[in-house]
């Protein structure tokens, strides 16, 4: 009895042939680390463009639809490669809210509508074809990119992410009861949850803890739904519905099936979409170097070869040119994900395929998207502050991978004190070009990573 639940020795290889059975609850918990981030930049873009409700209820419908399709689609290219395209790594592939801030100006700049949609379709698919080809010349372009830049590119990605963990841990940015004791309480028993499974249990339950953590956050809060009031009343007098509350009505009005529809909105070439996109997408292209570097360092303690960055940084220019296609934002690798592969270890590239699949049948079967869409975001706050922070600890390992001299201690101090602490307050940058501010502000990750690979080219090398 004990065998069946023992994890296989080859959830820890990359090739390993796992059996069904675990294969398939490993790469469910990274669909349930990633979903509702997956859909989160569509939802706020197709907000801003004005195509969130109305006569473009069911265009935002069908885009949302898509996005998991899409990322399902990516998700395996990037995991087994078709040719050059893919690196052949364990990583998740989603819709990347890095864009957000880039595409809100576009919208704005172009009046929104559906026009200023098909403006970011448009530069995505441009900007998609562009980092596809960088992706050609990652080698040449990897003497950049040593362990002292790539770790503190990881470092920051980690950083900026624990700020979103802990909001979602509150129960949201926007619900009515951020911070109220019912989020954080479910938050903290899911936490809870996961130490007992990952340290009190071992094999297959230690591997999976995130998934059973999460899974006992919905019972929670099915049972919390009993004996707790589900409505509160704002300081205005106005009834809202608490963030915990499982929206079942949801998944009851959700179809069974339905065919994806390719090139929703019609692409629009328009320069002052492609210019800011494109150089968004260089930015992303060191993203995901970091990402790779930090997947590798943490699932299996090496750095990434030259031909797993060069088809992982291919396959997100493709793969995000390809999303554009079906109206979807661009998809690059996600974060989220190389922290759990970084706190469990299993970096097996078919248990992750079967999280992959799983996101395609979302994307054809809208009643089962729903279901893990109603997650509670105090649910995902409890596995996301414990993800999040293991892609620091993986940026660490990555940085003190050679010793750190002097001129290392430099670079990632500038990189993270100048950097990262310009671009997570970004109204330092108040009074700068819009340029400036648009690629520089809201994420500390583009001003460290740029800091980063600037003083690694200045600084003379320790003994010149």
């Amino acid at each position: 009895m004990n065998r069946d639940f023992k994890l296989s020795k080859e959830a820890f290889e990359l090739n390993g042939k796992l059996p069904l059975s675990q294969a398939i609850p490993l790469g469910l918990q990274h669909v349930l680390a990633m979903f509702v981030g997956n859909l989160t930049p569509l939802l706020i873009i197709t907000g801003a463009c004005g195509l969130a409700g109305g006569e473009f209820a069911s265009l935002q419908l069908s885009l949302l639809q898509n996005a998991m399709l899409v990322a399902g689609l990516v998700t395996l290219v990037q995991l087994y490669s078709i040719g050059p395209i893919g690196g052949k790594v364990p990583i998740i592939m989603g819709t990347s809210s890095g864009f957000i801030g880039v595409f809100n100006s576009v919208a704005a700049t172009m009046g929104g509508g559906v026009l200023a949609y098909g403006a970011i379709m448009g530069a995505s698919i441009i900007g998609g074809l562009f980092e596809g080809i960088l992706g050609f010349f990652l080698k040449p372009l990897r003497k950049f990119f040593p362990a002292v830049v790539t770790g503190t590119v990881v470092l920051s990605i980690g950083l900026s992410l624990i700020s979103v963990g802990i909001n979602s841990f509150g129960g949201g940015n926007n619900a009515k009861d951020f911070g109220s004791m019912e989020n954080l309480l479910l938050a903290l028993f899911v936490l809870i949850m996961i130490l007992f499974f990952k340290h009190g249990t071992k094999g297959f339950s230690s591997s999976s803890a995130i998934l059973l953590g999460i899974i006992c956050g919905y019972i929670a809060a099915v049972i919390m739904g009993f004996v707790l009031p589900k409505t509160g009343v704002d300081a205005e007098g106005v009834e809202y519905t608490k963030a915990w509350v499982l929206n079942w009505s949801k998944v009851a009005n959700a179809a069974w099936f339905e065919i994806p529809k390719i090139m929703p909105v019609k692409p629009v070439f328009d320069l002052r979409a492609i210019i800011p996109v494109m150089i968004m997408f260089i930015v992303t292209a060191v993203e995901t170097v970091g990402d790779i570097s930090g997947v590798m360092e943490g699932g299996l303690g090496r750095e990434a070869t030259d031909k797993e960055l060069s088809g992982g940084v291919i396959c997100d220019g493709i793969g995000s040119s390809f999303a554009a296609l079906f109206g979807v934002l661009p998809n690059t690798s996600f974060s989220q994900n190389v922290g759990l592969v970084a706190m469990t270890k299993v970096v097996n590239c078919f248990a992750l395929a079967t999280g992959a699949i799983f996101l395609i049948l979302c994307g054809l079967c809208p009643k089962l998207g729903a279901l893990v869409s109603i997650m509670p975001q105090s649910v995902l706050g409890g596995a996301a502050v414990m993800m999040f922070s293991s892609i620091v600890v993986s940026g660490i390992q990555l940085i003190t991978k050679n010793p750190l001299t002097g001129r290392n201690l430099s670079i990632v101090s500038v990189a993270l004190g100048v950097g990262y602490g310009m671009g997570a307050n970004a109204g330092i940058l108040a009074h700068a070009p819009e340029t400036i501010r648009l690629i520089f502000g809201g994420s500390g990750i583009v001003p460290a990573a740029m800091v980063a690979i600037i003083l690694n080219i200045v600084l003379p090398k320790d003994g010149e």
